[in-house]
């Protein structure tokens, strides 16, 4: 194989390489992160305690139970503020969502779910028996004669279902095989290239360059998401939330772009070339001082006969 081709087949390669690094990482922290039920509970558990959070539950429970029981929305507020400080509270919180997410995830999984209608939903009572028991630990009265009550709240139309179910096993599928592709384009880019010490260059700042394409796109995607809120959602509580899910995506785009400057730069600074090799050979092999020239003495006198 020529030299001009393997240059070509390499570039090709790393480029692909590079451009799938950031699709990669989106589709495995999808695949990965959001689809398992106790990383999920881990993720929102802090969000118990985030203050957004709290005021949109406090605000949103007692606007509905106010107007159900026709009371005072600001006194069923700051009661509702002060219990998502209690212990029961952040109880309920992870039971809720642990019970949330096990259901959504067991209705994508399973291709008989939605066949007959019906949307997914969630028993209350895998939250308020959690609840009830907490409350009974801390001695709150009449705590053990709270009814359970087993309730279904839908969670998503039956509608919505084939759709999701459809995005589910396409990001399953890439959340394996894209990386894995990465990896190989690159190390395959690598291999076949005339000149391997500027492909690894080339690879680790694609790799950067693809680790800053991913957390602008984080960002980015916060913006749209806000914007897309209705007028009477709490966006500093979605904002909350939304940063909560993709912590692990920031901290990724934020990884690739320093591993990818940190090898380009130590490619670049062991390079036969750089600075530092210049320094290195300077120091072991000293230039000898250029030698003085011995002094010449002046021609003698040519003596002509007269």
């Amino acid at each position: 194989m020529s030299r001009s081709l393997r240059t070509a087949l390499s570039a090709a390669l790393i480029a692909l390489c590079c451009l799938l690094v950031p699709f990669g990482a989106l589709a495995a922290w999808a695949a990965y992160g959001l689809t398992d039920t106790r990383s999920y509970v881990t993720t929102m558990a802090p969000l118990a305690s985030d203050p957004d959070v709290r005021d949109a539950i406090a605000d949103t429970v007692g606007d509905g139970v106010a107007r159900e029981a026709g009371m005072n929305p600001l006194f069923l507020r700051d009661a509702f503020r002060s219990f998502t400080a209690t212990r029961a509270y952040r109880t309920a919180w992870d039971a809720g969502n642990e019970a949330a997410h096990t259901a959504v995830m067991r209705a994508l999984q399973d291709d008989r779910a939605g066949r007959d209608g019906r949307p997914v939903t969630v028993d209350l009572a895998t939250v308020t028996t959690p609840l009830k028991q907490q409350l009974t630990v801390d001695h709150v009265p009449f705590a053990a004669r709270i009814p359970i009550e087993h309730t279904q709240v839908a969670l998503l139309p039956s509608d919505d279902l084939a759709a999701l179910r459809k995005g589910y096993h396409v990001l399953d599928v890439a959340g394996f095989w894209l990386p894995l592709a990465a990896v190989v384009f690159g190390v395959a880019g690598i291999a076949v290239a005339a000149c391997r010490r500027r492909a690894v260059t080339a690879t680790a700042l694609g790799t950067a360059l693809g680790g800053a394409f991913l957390g602008l796109a984080v960002a980015l995607g916060r913006r749209l998401t806000l914007d897309d809120l209705p007028d009477g959602a709490h966006r500093p509580a979605a904002g909350a939330v939304y940063d909560a899910l993709t912590a692990t995506l920031r901290t990724a785009s934020w990884l690739l772009l320093a591993l990818g400057l940190t090898v380009a730069a130590a490619t670049w600074l062991s390079g036969p070339g750089s600075p530092l090799a210049r320094f290195l050979r300077h120091r072991r092999h000293p230039e000898a001082p250029a030698a003085t020239p011995a002094p010449t003495s002046p021609p003698e006198p040519t003596h002509v006969r007269a």
